[in-house]
């Protein structure tokens, strides 16, 4: 199989510019240093415009595009090569709607409005082999229609869709069509496997993973101290991603710097939680909050992190949960505690500290950071290097290969006898 004659056309819930880093930019990255991609981002809703286009800068960017009904085509430095955003048109804001008849025409106005995008991809770049792949997004164009002339047509799952708010009346039903209707879906965990599965015999699981060449600069580097910490001289419990509603544990974040004032916890990400605020830990004197950073920016943080913690609830939602962060984590040599809310973060536990409930989280803390050693650095980092996208991507390679042999559309590799051996 020649897998550089084929462009990945990518659509996905995560724009170029999300506020914090994603799992297909991720994929992203790494098929663009062989193969074109074409990063169709999510549409903006016609409320999404009216409610942010006075306050969202990068919506401003985009206003004139969407108000002349125009598909853009975008560049970001972040991958000068092999790689198109592209931003299609508004689309109807119709989640509140009921599933019915009205729900589903207005969602196949929506559809049309991605598979515009993608025929003018296919089209303005003279596209013949490719392979299309929805991250997470089962709204719109959940699996490609076979007459677009795809390779194959993937849906990958990243979380429980059916443990998110938004997506109660809809969303669950079209994930499960799309995985469906794809030649095979992928999923970041076990148990978002044991979920999907029986939608698709063909689902596999591809894991989260690590950009190296990011998070090894931890070890090596000679940062100089961020602004924000540059005055701190207390150990700093650290943690780096964005703080959501869905998983984060405030209360145990809260008991945290509580128990461990003579330290600092220092919160490097977005906070989309008014429960932070509620339970007033944004008022803790040994608290520091940086807001969103770029991936880039990570590792000046994680450089003067004594110790880092994922400190997730334990619910249904986290169970299918496997972390970006632990790679990144690892990479950069890190100590981690993780309360014990998957399967897959519990495979971690020769290399991380697990806690099965608040006061055993708080407790492993200092033992952490006394224990902590360049071996135990190490030890980290070559975990981390077998969970890199470089080898996800070769996983991804191999899958579309087997599929496409056993279907038919490739044939088998075949052994050539050279003197009589094989």
């Amino acid at each position: 199989m020649d897998r550089s004659k084929y462009d990945i056309v990518l659509f996905t819930l995560f724009r170029t510019d999300h506020e914090y880093s994603s799992v297909s930019l991720s994929w992203a990255k790494e098929f663009a240093k062989n193969n074109r991609v074409f990063y169709i981002n999510h549409p903006y809703s016609v409320k999404d415009f009216l409610k942010g286009l006075s306050s969202d800068k990068k919506l401003q960017k985009r206003a004139t595009q969407l108000l002349t009904n125009q598909i853009a085509y975008e560049k970001i430095k972040e991958i000068p090569e092999n790689f198109i955003s592209v931003q299609p048109t508004l689309s109807l804001p119709i989640n509140w709607l009921s599933p019915g008849n009205l729900y589903n025409s207005l969602a196949n106005w929506n559809n049309k409005i991605v598979l515009k995008a993608v025929k003018k991809v296919l089209k303005d770049y003279d596209i013949k082999d490719f392979i299309y792949m929805n991250c997470y997004d089962p709204y719109f164009a959940g699996h490609l229609p076979k007459e677009f002339g795809q390779t194959l047509s993937i849906y990958q799952c990243i979380d429980d869709i059916s443990q998110d708010p938004y997506s109660i009346k809809h969303g669950e039903r079209l994930e499960q069509e799309a995985i469906a209707k794809s030649d095979f879906g992928l999923v970041t965990g076990t148990q978002l496997k044991r979920i999907l599965q029986p939608h698709n015999p063909e689902t596999h699981i591809a894991h989260n993973a690590v950009d190296i060449s990011i998070f090894e600069k931890t070890l090596s580097a000679d940062f100089e101290r961020p602004d924000e910490i540059k005055d701190v001289t207390t150990p700093i419990i650290g943690f780096t991603g964005n703080m959501d509603y869905l998983r984060m544990d405030y209360p145990l974040i809260k008991k945290v710097a509580e128990k461990h004032s003579d330290k600092t916890v220092v919160l490097v990400g977005p906070i989309n939680s008014d429960e932070f605020y509620e339970l007033g830990i944004d008022k803790l004197p040994n608290v520091i909050t940086t807001g969103r950073k770029s991936i880039y920016d990570l590792p000046k943080y994680l450089k003067f992190m004594d110790v880092t913690m994922i400190p997730f609830l334990c619910n249904t939602l986290t169970k299918s949960i496997y972390p970006l962060k632990i790679n990144e984590y690892l990479a950069a040599g890190s100590a981690v505690i993780s309360t014990s809310f998957s399967e897959d973060i519990k495979g971690f536990k020769e290399v991380i500290y697990l806690a099965e409930n608040h006061d055993e989280f708080l407790n492993l803390i200092d033992k952490a950071i006394g224990e902590n050693s360049p071996e135990l650095q190490q030890k980290r980092f070559k975990v981390a290097q077998t969970n890199t996208w470089e080898a996800r991507v070769e996983q991804f390679w191999q899958l579309a290969e087997n599929h496409l042999t056993k279907t038919g559309k490739i044939a088998p590799k075949t052994s050539t006898k050279i003197n009589g051996t094989v």
